[in-house]
């Protein structure tokens, strides 16, 4: 496996659980992933969301993408660093691939929309048959 399983992965099972962290607490929630590429795991939300503050105070975070199939699955973990991307040209494309968040309000010129990406770290799938052995950990 390499980090291009990884962002097959990930593009193919979009719907990912997201853990930050805020003094010492964890905090996990489902996000539907935007989009993945060689650049990274990019994902957006909104300002008002606790998980931005979350983000900026603490830019560690670990996302686990799952596919369900007969018995446990298959699961990918990535961990890294958020990094905040305050772009125009990105925000427009985001909202162009995501019409629904004009519903919210949202536009480029706003500073509501949240866009951030890991683009290193380290990720590594996990299935019950492996449960026992060494992780095969990707670095990217």
């Amino acid at each position: 496996m390499d980090f291009n399983d990884c962002v097959d992965f990930a593009n193919e099972n979009p719907v990912a659980w997201l853990a930050t962290s805020e003094d010492n607490q964890p905090h996990v929630r489902a996000m539907g992933m935007w989009y993945a590429d060689e650049t990274g795991f990019y994902f957006q939300s909104s300002s008002m969301k606790e998980l931005v503050n979350q983000i900026k105070n603490n830019n560690k975070i670990e996302i686990a993408f799952f596919k369900p199939d007969e018995g446990t699955g298959t699961m990918l973990r990535v961990e890294g660093k958020a990094e905040i991307i305050d772009d125009f040209e990105m925000k427009k494309l985001c909202l162009e691939d995501r019409p629904f968040l004009k519903d919210f309000g949202l536009t480029a010129e706003s500073d509501e929309l949240f866009i951030f990406r890991i683009s290193s770290g380290k990720a590594y799938f996990w299935t019950m048959a492996t449960n026992l052995d060494p992780k095969d950990i990707i670095e990217f």
